[in-house]
This record gives C-alpha cells, structure tokens and sequence, in this order.
C-alpha cells in the first residue's frame, strides 16, 4: 500500500517541489492550500484557521484511510524593523508559519498513532537560527518551530512518530527570483558552495526524513543552505 502524504503550502515553489519529490516515491500527495497547486491533488485549507485544518486531515484519513507524512511547508514573510512592524504583520506570519504548524500536527499525529508511525517534517530556515535584519516575525516564527519540533518530537517518539525541521537558506523560487540582484548575489556569496538552493534540494530532504533513511532521526534540524548559516 502506497504512503499518504499532507503539504501544506503545496502551490508554493518549495511546496510544489515536495510534492512532486513525494509522488515520484510512489506515495499519494495531498496539498492543504487556499490555492491548487499547479499539478497534483488539492483540498482547501486555510493553515490559520484550526476548524478548516481538522476537516482537510478528517478527508483526507476518511479517503486513504491513512497519513504517513506531513510537511508544512506553508509560509509567509513580512519585514520591517521591529519599531516599524504593523501588529497585524507579526500576527498573520505566526498564524501561517507557527502556529499552522501546531494545527497540522493537532490534528494529523492522531491519524498517525492508527498507523503506529508517521512523519512530520516542518519547513523552517536559516533565520529562525540565526536572526536576520528587518525580519523579526519571520525569524522569530520559524525559531518557534524548532521548539515546536523538539517538544512534540518528545510526546511522538513512543508511538513511532518522528519530527524533525528543516532550515533552507536562500531558495531559488519565482519569488525570490523577482528580488533585486544585488539581494540574490549577497546571499550567494554568503554560502561556502558559491551556489543557492533549489526547491529540489528541499524536496529530497523531506523525502529522506520520511523515509529510510531517516527512520531514526527525530527532534533534528537539518540545513540545507549551501553553507550560508556557516
């Protein structure tokens, strides 16, 4: 029977990425978005709202009667200096990035405890570690996963279930493609391998964390920035 996988954020590029490296494993792949991927399977979901959360992983555990994997790989950015920051940006970046991540796992880790294992593997980045000028909200929403992911990885590991973040650095999506080049240079020289980050590199991160490979791995976050963290 093939594995049963939730992204959220499936439309994004990083997100799109996930899934076509999930399918390409032989697993169904489900997004959980507001919008259709441009490929793929797709139920609505609003990752801020708990209710539309707990009714896409009722459907999709009613339809394939199983979830294996979960990604959340939705998220969203909104910079300024700390003491230009509307309150309403701070709170809608850790309603998508942070705590759609609690409500993904709220609802999907007791469809995984029927299987007697699963995978939940949360999409953080760099600046969740290390800080960044400007991006307070993001930074500190993504730092809160790897709390999240330590805490919840604690509470799972006796059913089989593991968590584990991921952190990319500078992704090369149609968004950050559209950024001035000076941005994209500066990134780039921050890395040790002098090349950014494809959405695929991502991609096969998760696939190894929810597969074999990583079967043993939980509570971890794994880099995957070319060396700019370093």
């Amino acid at each position: 029977m093939s594995e049963v996988a939730v992204v959220t954020g499936g439309s994004g590029g990083i997100g799109l990425a996930i899934m076509s490296a999930l399918r390409a494993t032989g697993a169904t792949v489900i997004s959980l978005d507001l919008a259709p991927p441009s490929t793929g399977d797709w139920l609505a979901c609003d990752v801020r709202d708990d209710a539309s959360v707990a009714q896409a992983i009722e459907k999709v555990a009613a339809t394939h009667g199983r979830i294996d994997v979960a990604v959340h790989a939705a998220g969203i950015a909104r910079d300024a200096v700390v003491w230009k920051l509307a309150v309403d940006d701070w709170d809608v970046v850790h309603e998508v990035n942070l705590r759609g991540a609690f409500y993904l796992m709220r609802h999907v880790i007791p469809v995984m405890r029927r299987g007697s294992a699963g995978s939940v593997v949360l999409i953080g980045s760099i600046n969740g570690s290390r800080g960044k000028f400007g991006a307070s909200a993001y930074a500190a929403s993504k730092a809160g996963l790897i709390g999240l992911a330590k805490s919840v990885s604690s509470e799972t590991g006796r059913f089989g279930i593991r968590v584990n973040v991921i952190e990319p650095g500078w992704v090369r999506t149609e968004m950050t493609d559209s950024l001035p080049g000076t941005l994209r240079q500066q990134a780039v020289n921050e890395t040790l391998l002098g090349e950014l980050v494809e959405p695929d590199d991502i991609a096969a991160a998760v696939v190894y964390l929810s597969g074999r490979g990583g079967r043993r791995i939980t509570g971890q976050v794994m880099r995957g920035d070319a060396g700019q963290y370093v």
